[in-house]
């Protein structure tokens, strides 16, 4: 039977869920360990800024899936482009629709403004299930390669 999985934008009384998942993701895609105060600050930052959108899959009460919306200028297309980040299910629920209703409720509210041009996401080389995922949802690679510079603190 599947489970009747709700979406809501997330809430400042979900902070711990979206620590806990976040700090999961980042072990699991790329063994990493994050500070938990760090990671907590940011998350409460994002829950406050008018770019960014956390929402949140609900079954039976419980928060089970997340991602966070930010934004992008593309002048390119005179719009938005949406990013999709943290996204997260967790793993007793996964392959039982949680990330697909994210993706769809996402999708939808992008679809309802005209401003937004196009939904992206990055994903690990090696996350195989996580590609196969994004392409059952119509996303396709857009040959891009990420290059990233850190520490500017």
């Amino acid at each position: 039977m599947i489970p009747e999985i709700t979406i809501r934008a997330a809430r400042k009384d979900d902070l711990a869920i979206l620590v806990q998942n976040n700090r999961a993701l980042a072990q699991e895609t790329e063994a990493l360990e994050l500070n938990k105060d760090v990671l907590r600050e940011g998350i409460e930052q994002a829950l406050n800024r008018e770019e960014c959108h956390y929402f949140v899959a609900v079954i039976a009460g419980k928060v089970v899936g997340q991602t966070m919306i930010t934004c992008e200028w593309s002048d390119w297309r005179n719009g938005i482009i949406w990013w999709m980040q943290s996204v997260y299910v967790h793993p007793d629920c996964r392959k039982q629709g949680v990330f697909r209703t994210l993706f769809k409720h996402i999708e939808n509210l992008a679809r309802s403004h005209p401003q937004i041009k196009a939904l992206r996401l990055y994903v690990m080389h090696n996350n195989n299930t996580g590609q196969r995922t994004y392409q059952s949802l119509g996303m396709n690679d857009s040959g891009y390669i990420v290059f990233e510079k850190e520490h500017f603190t």
